[in-house]
């Protein structure tokens, strides 16, 4: 079974009484571990690719099977249990919750789920992150870094199969970008999770096993495979 299969996706918006199409047809699939960037110029519908295979947002034609779940035939409180099962975010603004501290960010996934001692495992994953003694700090007395890798604790507490970031170093600095960038295919390799991302960063892009070129809406150029 394929951890993501993605068959002629299409989305459409109705804009000021036109039709406008975002995304044309893109058909792919990855296998459980795998690592896939999508890259290309800024409009070229990556982030609504992302949204879609995540289940964010629901096409207008063709389907999305995430770990075996066709979403499109789901309800949006169907999606949301699906994503709360099987997958992890990571935004490029971070998307923390600014009134609780890094512990409780992290907690939140593992609360949702029912989930016992979900303090104990939080504080684990951040100390994995590198902050085991930043918890009780607010996303506010973080710096941008800081955020980002409370932002990937909480990613994978629910121990997701595929975890989908978006521009995940778009707003770091090169060093930390870094950081950020290795601690995502360490947790990659561990948990054995399968990781899509878009991003400008070609050299990030470059890491990747298979690479997702977009223009206009479109594969501009088919996967293309890379030694891991």
């Amino acid at each position: 079974m394929n951890s993501l299969q993605v068959e002629n996706l299409t989305k459409t918006y109705t804009s000021a009484g036109r039709q406008l199409t975002v995304l044309h047809e893109v058909s792919f699939a990855l296998q459980a571990g795998d690592t896939l960037a999508i890259v290309g110029p800024s409009g070229s519908g990556k982030t609504t690719l992302l949204g879609l295979c995540a289940g964010l947002d629901r096409a207008s034609s063709g389907s999305v099977w995430l770990q075996g779940i066709q979403l499109d035939k789901l309800s949006e409180d169907q999606r949301a249990a699906v994503r709360n099962q099987h997958v992890g975010f990571i935004f490029q603004n971070f998307q923390l919750l600014p009134t609780l501290t890094a512990l409780e960010n992290v907690q939140v996934p593992l609360e949702l789920r029912g989930e016992r001692n979900v303090a104990r495992t939080a504080q684990a994953l951040l100390a994995r992150v590198g902050l085991g003694e930043r918890g009780h700090h607010y996303p506010a007395q973080l710096s941008g870094g800081e955020q980002q890798r409370v932002s990937l604790a909480r990613a994978f507490a629910n121990r997701p199969q595929i975890l989908f970031a978006d521009e995940p170093t778009g707003n770091l600095d090169p060093d930390t970008g870094d950081t950020v960038q290795q601690l995502l295919f360490d947790l990659n390799k561990e948990a054995g999770t399968t990781l899509v991302l878009v991003t400008h960063d070609l050299e990030l892009a470059a890491k990747t096993q298979r690479v997702l070129r977009m223009k206009g809406g479109r594969v501009v150029e088919g996967e293309v495979a890379r030694t891991a």
